[in-house]
């Protein structure tokens, strides 16, 4: 069997031990001196493709299930030049087909000689895995499922040809690595610095499930079209009451446009000065991304702003074509303003320098975007279609009754207090 030391393309895999433990075991468990360490590690191993099937969801041939998470996982300068744009031709092609033909034999492996010499009667559970449940830890389930449906496509390829076009298409349509198969990300720092992070539960909005608010979202989904088409876009400052579905939206923004690209990543303002970081990591990748900040104000005395301003316009480099800044907030202008920035001249001799400095980030963003609280027939409209959507049965007059008295105690007219009543209502169901 072909060493996985020959890999060429393929290297330096995110899980890779086990990998490196099978190989090693496939090429010394014949010897009798290595007989016993080998059986030693098969078992480590079988534990670590069942912990592996755990946190993955992965069923069926888990060997095979592990070889593709291995080849989905790997950014290399083959799977990352797939990426949404596929491949067709050239000696980078060749040069990956060539670890393909590697781990076609991986795939192919026989384990009946292994499984006779450890007496491993468990391994047929092995190879046919079924999973209790449909929880994935770490994928959403449908990528979880699609990297099932790859796995048993790698398997089956009649040639080395129909393999390679398996991966490539599947590059091309998911991605590669922790960018291409996750939707939205944070950033975090560790001893490595910068680090962008999978979040793996993610809320599954709609657009259409957001009621009502027809004109700012139809201005949020212009311009996130425009971005994901290739086309000029600007950064967005979605504002307005409280309530009113401006984070919402947003998750609904990624839900509506991960399949053509889109990805987004959630940062704080104390994280600002990692800004340029997390933009050189991204940069070069073939997908569109969102830096997402929620819930964006500043006091007089934070600074974080100027780093906000400098990336979003007004540094030495250029922002990237694949880069949009949208942001959330309660208020028009960002940073708070007091009476005292225009009265007290003794302090400030420039006071107008002072108020164009905290009103020049809100201008740095091209689109801004006003989410007001409904009135009261737009509240009971909300109300109505979400106990519809929601099978609640109850009398609209009783129904708007009990609206009416809950906004009155629950914050006001908005969307969400309208949700909280839907879902009060859910809770006193049997």
């Amino acid at each position: 069997m072909t060493s996985i030391d020959q890999l060429i393309v393929y290297r330096d895999f995110e899980n890779g031990d086990l990998l490196c433990e099978m190989s090693w075991i496939m090429d010394h468990f014949r010897e009798e001196a290595y007989k016993e360490e080998a059986r030693i590690r098969f078992f480590r191993c079988m534990h670590e493709l069942i912990d592996l099937a755990g946190n993955y969801g992965f069923e069926k041939n888990l060997w095979q299930d592990y070889l593709t998470l291995l080849l989905v996982n790997n950014e290399n300068v083959f799977s990352t030049s797939c990426e949404i744009k596929g491949i067709t031709e050239g000696s980078l092609l060749d040069l990956a087909k060539h670890d393909f033909a590697i781990f076609r034999e991986l795939f192919a492996y026989d384990f009946k000689e292994l499984e006779c010499t450890f007496e491993a009667d468990f391994f047929e559970e092995i190879l046919n895995y079924r999973r209790a449940g449909a929880v994935s830890k770490i994928f959403n389930r449908r990528i979880r499922d699609r990297i099932c449906e790859l796995s048993g496509q790698l398997a089956g390829a009649s040639d080395l040809e129909e393999f390679t076009r398996y991966m490539v298409n599947f590059y091309c349509e998911f991605g590669v690595g922790k960018l291409g198969l996750h939707k939205a990300f944070r950033v975090m720092h560790d001893e490595n610095g910068v680090q962008i992070c999978p979040i793996t539960n993610i809320a599954h909005v709609n657009l259409d499930d957001l009621v009502g608010y027809e004109i700012p979202k139809k201005k949020l989904i212009d311009n996130t079209e425009a971005f994901v088409q290739g086309r000029r876009a600007n950064n967005c400052l979605l504002f307005g009451d409280a309530g009113t579905g401006k984070s919402s939206s947003i998750k609904a923004i990624l839900n509506q446009y991960y399949d053509q690209g889109l990805r987004i990543i959630e940062i704080y303002k104390h994280q600002f000065q990692d800004l340029n970081d997390v933009i050189a990591q991204i940069k070069n990748r073939n997908y569109k991304f969102i830096i997402y900040m929620d819930d964006l104000s500043f006091e007089e005395f934070e600074i974080e702003y100027k780093y906000l301003k400098a990336v979003i316009e007004g540094g030495l480099e250029k922002k990237p074509d694949n880069i949009l800044i949208y942001a959330t907030s309660n208020r028009r202008h960002l940073i708070r303003e007091k009476f005292g920035d225009n009265m007290e001249r003794d302090e400030d001799l420039h006071t107008n320098d002072t108020i164009q400095e905290k009103l020049s980030l809100v201008m740095r963003f091209g689109v801004s975007i006003y989410f007001c609280a409904p009135e009261k027939k737009e509240f009971q409209t909300i109300v109505k279609t979400l106990a519809a959507r929601n099978g609640i049965t109850m009398p609209e007059d009783e129904l708007l009754l009990e609206a009416n008295k809950w906004e009155l105690s629950h914050g006001g007219l908005s969307g969400r207090t309208a949700q909280q009543f839907i879902d009060y209502l859910l809770g006193q169901m049997r």
